[in-house]
């Protein structure tokens, strides 16, 4: 069960970054870069689904994506559709291989060390989630300091839990 919702929060946090995104009026705000802002909106979500796609789709499923980090923080301009694009292979992906792992794999060690250390595979999933939420939260603000628009995109609304229930 831990890995379903694991799976779920992740799926549910991916959708709320595409719900982020789509609440710009004007695409071009996407990529504005305001003082004190290192990174836009678009390239925090071209971030996300790379390390997604890479330490989970990769790493823990095997699958072919290439990751360019690189370009996740230089790329400029790219069009929002090709980012929510990007998302939707996101949310087909890592939720299936979080479902797929044997619940034994949650506790094996992660195949690579990273940072000097090596961690097992649902502490670093849960990382990746955190990790997640974080940049989310900062594309929420991003969005608000750009536009002058104070109000939310529901992009983690509670109804919105696997267990929630009407």
């Amino acid at each position: 069960m831990k890995k379903d919702y694991l799976a779920g929060i992740i799926e549910r946090e991916l959708n709320g970054l595409k719900d982020q995104l789509n609440a710009y009026a004007n695409e071009a705000d996407m990529w504005e870069l305001p003082a004190g802002i290192s990174n836009s909106a678009g390239n925090l979500a071209m971030h996300l689904v790379g390390n997604l796609r890479h330490f989970i789709g990769v790493q823990l499923g095997g699958s072919n994506y290439v990751r360019n980090r690189k370009h996740e923080f230089t790329g400029r301009h790219v069009p929002r559709a090709d980012i929510l694009g990007s998302i939707d292979e996101a949310i087909t992906e890592v939720p299936h291989v979080i479902r797929k792992l044997d619940e034994a794999m949650l506790e094996a060690e992660y195949p690579l060390e990273l940072a000097g250390v090596r961690f097992n595979c649902g502490d670093f999933i849960l990382h990746l989630l955190s990790h997640l939420a974080y940049h989310l939260g900062q594309v929420d603000y991003h969005r608000r300091i750009v536009t002058g628009e104070n109000k939310t995109a529901g992009s983690i609304a509670i109804p919105k839990l696997l267990s929630a229930k009407k």
